[in-house]
Order: structure tokens, then sequence, then C-alpha cells
């Protein structure tokens, strides 16, 4: 049992937890969410004691074994193998001790003791585990420093997870993962013997690996059992109930007030009034559900879409020095409607193939046809890295809007979800999300037909995510998406491209298939005869040709319903600027007749907008159904 008793810590001044409280069952795999910058990596550090709380204690029991990811990644001489082994204290301390040990009681304890711990399995299960996490027989034998730092930060993943601790923190493992990774992790922590507390933003992540949810909101700890899925519908109907408490709380309030007021001052109603005062005390009041707003994200629809094939690829070949290519063989066509993820290891070329097809790589043999004036925004994670530090989102945006006005400016950020207090903040001192969103901004900035996406959620809470998922859904370009996030991938595309064997295939299978083919770890699944396998891939790859069939037969009316949302907004920007008008009184003293005019104005705006909104309705409900089919 870990349990967390009336804890509070501030950072910096600010007060991110307060006097909360949460216990923890002993086995428990447990999500902990919140919004970044909630306070998540400060509770972790309360918990490993390198932060004091201000108050409260953290009870842990004793001896109990504590482990999370180193924060340098490895990069000495050693092997990768040596270094995951090396993490195992207790076993590399028996096996140098029983190199020099001479007392024959002493060595069968040692002997005894490394039976017990399972120590002579050690390689095997240190092989399996980086092999999960995508390094293959010859990558375990390399040395650190010859890999990067993404890859060594998995090496230390791969560490804590052989020590196989009784408290295992994990904040954030996926942002060095890639889906494969992601996949394989999840499948593990699933079924870790111990107790596990995982922070993550990865929903499936969140249903797969873990049996309970902590939310940390509003300063607060509160348990849910299940995974995130099952923790939006209790935290919704807690809501709820909470709102519905509210307001009778606030009626019941009212009532003793109004007796209070009317008999204060009577005598013979003294006491009655006096005991309505003490009840109302007693009562005290049911607190708001406060609902904390995340900006949307919004993509520039494309001015025009040229006819497909937007991009045709013959015999292409690829890579980085010639005579050594990446990828080679490739045969595909891309149509102004395709939404595509690309599969695979990272390594294996995902991202080479996503700068051949925006022009950042040329060809080396083959060839690739882009249609006429097609215009490519293309995100990659590593290019958060080339924001102006010191710039402004306003000035990164004003560079491609030279010389107009600054309202205009400032709209063209907030479409990207940059708050107003965030719009003047220099790019350094922004988080990693609002980073994120800028950069994705300026990618999508002259309206692509083609949106290129390579691990765009690294740094996105869950609902910045959701927001992700809605914009790439009302977005009308062609989509290529590389990401670790599978809810995302299973949310935005109908199609899936597999980067493997130094091709790009198409891949016939679903997402769920390609899981059973990352996590069998080897175990021989039961196969279907392959006639019916075939027919199930024909099938599918049927189901995806007809969902893209049916968005563009439906195109014309999803461009109706934004004309109509465009309209609403216009509209309800007349009301609010006529009630202006309206509110004021010297309108009626000195212009009654204008003040006439503006009141039938205001009706007849008020008339158009609803007759906007029943429309829109309509129109949503046909082409939610129209899909759905």
């Amino acid at each position: 049992m870990i349990t967390i008793n009336d804890i509070s810590a501030r950072i910096a001044g600010r007060l991110l937890i307060d006097h909360a409280s949460v216990s923890l069952p002993s086995g428990t795999k447990a999500g902990l969410v919140g919004r970044n910058g909630a306070g998540k990596s400060t509770l972790f550090k309360i918990i490993t004691g390198d932060l004091t709380p201000e108050t409260g204690s953290i009870s842990i029991p004793k001896n109990a074994r504590m482990g999370q990811v180193a924060q340098e990644a490895p990069g000495t001489e050693d092997s990768l193998l040596s270094i995951v082994l090396a993490a195992d204290k207790e076993r590399a301390a028996l096996l140098a001790e029983s190199e020099t040990a001479t007392n024959p009681e002493r060595i069968s304890e040692i002997q005894m003791r490394l039976v017990d711990i399972d120590a002579h399995s050690a390689e095997a299960r240190a092989a399996t585990i980086l092999a999960g996490l995508g390094f293959d027989a010859d990558a375990q034998l390399r040395p650190a420093s010859s890999f990067s730092g993404g890859w060594r930060m998995r090496v230390a993943l791969a560490a804590v997870l052989f020590s196989e601790p009784d408290l295992l923190l994990l904040d954030e493992p996926t942002n060095y993962l890639d889906l494969e990774g992601t996949m394989w992790l999840e499948d593990y922590v699933r079924r870790y013997p111990h107790t596990v507390i995982i922070i993550s933003h990865d929903r499936d992540l969140l249903n797969t690996a873990v049996n309970s949810i902590v939310h940390l909101d509003q300063k607060k700890l509160t348990f849910y059992r299940g995974g995130y899925d099952q923790f939006e519908r209790q935290k919704a109907e807690a809501d709820e109930l909470q709102t519905k408490a509210k307001a009778k709380n606030e009626a019941a309030r009212k009532h003793l007030q109004s007796f209070v007021d009317r008999f204060k001052a009577k005598a013979s109603k003294a006491k009655q009034a006096q005991s309505r005062v003490k009840a109302l005390e007693r009562m005290g009041t049911v607190a708001s559900v406060i609902e904390d707003h995340v900006q949307p994200i919004t993509f520039p629809e494309p001015e025009k879409q040229p006819a497909s094939p937007i991009v045709a690829i013959n015999g292409g070949t690829v890579g980085y020095e010639p005579g050594k290519p990446i990828l080679k063989n490739i045969d595909l066509r891309i149509d102004n409607d395709d939404r595509i993820a690309l599969l695979g290891a990272n390594g294996n070329g995902k991202s080479t193939f996503a700068k051949f097809i925006s022009g950042r790589l040329k060809a080396e043999s083959g060839d690739i046809k882009l249609a006429p004036n097609l215009k490519i925004g293309f995100f990659a994670q590593h290019q958060l890295d080339d924001l102006i530090p010191n710039d402004t989102p306003v000035d990164h945006v004003r560079r491609l809007m030279p010389g107009a006005p600054e309202a205009k400016v400032r709209a063209r950020v907030a479409q990207m979800g940059l708050a107003t207090e965030k719009m003047a903040t220099a790019a350094k001192d922004l988080s990693g999300g609002e980073k994120a969103r800028l950069l994705m901004g300026l990618a999508a900035f002259h309206s692509p037909n083609l949106l290129i996406l390579d691990e765009p959620t690294n740094h996105l809470d869950i609902d910045s995510r959701r927001a992700l998922i809605a914009a790439l859904n009302d977005y009308e370009g062609a989509v290529i998406l590389i990401s670790h996030d599978r809810h995302l991938i299973e949310a935005t595309v109908d199609r899936l491209w597999l980067v493997n064997n130094g091709t790009v295939t198409s891949f016939e299978g679903d997402m769920e298939e390609y899981r059973g083919l990352i996590v069998s770890s080897g175990k021989k699944k039961e196969e279907k005869p392959r006639t019916e396998l075939v027919a199930d891939q024909a099938s599918k790859a049927d189901q995806r040709k007809q969902a893209a069939e049916r968005r563009a037969q439906l195109a014309p009316m999803k461009k109706k319903i934004n004309e109509i949302e465009a309209l609403t907004k216009k509209l309800e920007k007349q009301i609010q600027a006529l009630d202006a008008e309206l509110a004021d009184p010297v309108l009626y003293e000195k212009f009654p007749a204008k003040a006439a005019e503006k009141a039938k104005l205001r009706g007849e705006t008020a008339s158009k907008l609803a007759d906007a909104e029943e429309q829109w309705l309509e129109l949503s409900t046909e082409y939610d159904e129209a899909m759905a089919e």
C-alpha cells in the first residue's frame, strides 16, 4: 500500500498540490493524469524523496525498491546488454563477490541467493526487454556511445524495467519510443508483477496497461478504478452530479436567505430568522465544476485541391549517401483525400520517406511526380529547435504576413490554438505543447494540399491530442501521419503503409492486427487459412476504399456545414455588437428612431441565426449518419 496523505507542494512560489491525499493498493497499475503544468512530475519528485512537501507525508512499505528512468541517458563504451544487466545491483554485487569469496559457507549463500533472484536467466531477460524496445541481437552488443540520445533513453528504460523495482515510476516513457515500442511497453506494464505509476498522455496506453487512474486536478488527487475511458465517464457523471447539487444548494440557500431578509427586523420572527442564519452556515456551499478550456487547433483549408494522384512514385529509391539507399523499389500513389499512417520501427525509414515526399530528399533513381502547384506542409518534432528563441509567436507569424494589420496577424496565431497571453511570450518560454502548436501552425500556414506530421503529439496532453484529432478530421487535404499514438492513428487515418525491409508497402490489416504482430514476441498464434486471411485483408482494403469514396462524395456537404459554421459565428458577433449598442440608455433618449431600427435588426439577425443553427444541425446529423454507414 502506498499512501499519500495531505501533501502540499509549490514550485517557484506557485502552489501545485494543496492538501491532497490518495491511497494505492499493492500491485496497482495507476495512470497519473492531469493538464500539463498541473504538478504530476512534482508529485513524482515527492514520492522519490527528491522534493520535500510543505505539508503531509508519503508512506511506502519498508525496504520497497523504487525505480525510475535515469535523467541522463547512458553514453559509455559499455554494451547495451551489460548496461542493462548492471541495473540489477544485487546480482552484480553477488557475482563480483563470488569471484573473490573463499569462505565455503559464504559461497553457498551467494549461490543460493543467485538462484533465488533467477540470476542465471538474467541475460535472456535483459535481451528480451531490449528486443522489445527495438534493439536486435547485434545492436545489444554495441557500445551505448554509438547510439543517439533518443535510443540511449530506451536503454535507460530497459535498465529500470530489468531491475524490476517494487514501485516503478514512469514519466512519459513513450516520448522516446516509436509505435512498436509503445505497443510492447503497454503489454509489459500490464503484466508487470509489482506497483506501477505512469504519467502519460497516450490514451491507448492508459486504457491497455493500467487498472486505475489518479487525476491531479485543481491541486487535488482523485482515485478512479479502470482505464482512461472509464475515468472520463466517471468524471463526467461526477461533474454532472456536482452541478446539480450546486443548483439545488443555491436554491435552498436562496429560500432560507429570503426568509432571513424578510423577518430579521421583526421581533416576533427574530428567533426563526436566527435559526435560518445558523442553518445557512451549516449548509455551506457546493463548489462549481471548473472546466479548463482547451484552445482548438485549426488547419487552413487548401485553396484549390489538385486532381488525384497528387503524388505518384514509380521505382523510387532514396537515401542520404549515393549508392547507400535507405528505401528502394517504392511504387505508390497518394490521392487528394488520402489519410495515411506510416508504420514501422524507428530506423526503418519513416522520416526518410516523409522527407522524400516533401521534397527535402531527392530520388536517387526512379520517378516521383507531384501534381502541379501542390503545396506540402511538413511538421517534424526536431524542428521545435528551429523556432527563434527570443521571438514571440506573433513575431514568427508576422514574417509570413508582411504588411498585414496586427489584428490579422494575431488572428492567425489564435487559429494555431495559442491563448492571447501566450502571443507575446518568447518561444523559449513557451511549453513544449505550445511550441508544437506554433510549429504545426507555421507548417500549415500556406494552406497545403498535403500535410505531413512526424510525431506531432510528444508534448501535447490528452485534451490537446483530442483537439488535433478534430483538426485533422476537419481538414480537407491529404494527410501523412507518423505517430506512436495509436488512438490518434485510428481516429484520423484510413490507410496504413508499412516501412520495412528497405521499402514502403501497403499494410492490408488494421491496427489491432499490427499490434498482434508486435507484442506476440515469437508466440505462435493460431493462423487462419491463407484463403480466409486474403479475404479478410481484401475486405479491410475495400472498407478503407469505401470510406475514402464516402468522404469524397460528402465533401460538398462538409463544405456547406463549414460555411454555415462561419455564418453562425458572424451572426453571433453581429448580435453581440447590437446588444452592446441597445444596452446604452443614451441611444433611446437621443435617437429613438435609431434604437427602434437597431432593435428590429437585432430580431432579424437572431431569426437568421436560429435558421442557420437549425440547418447546421440537420446537415451535421445527415453527414455523421452517412459517414457511419
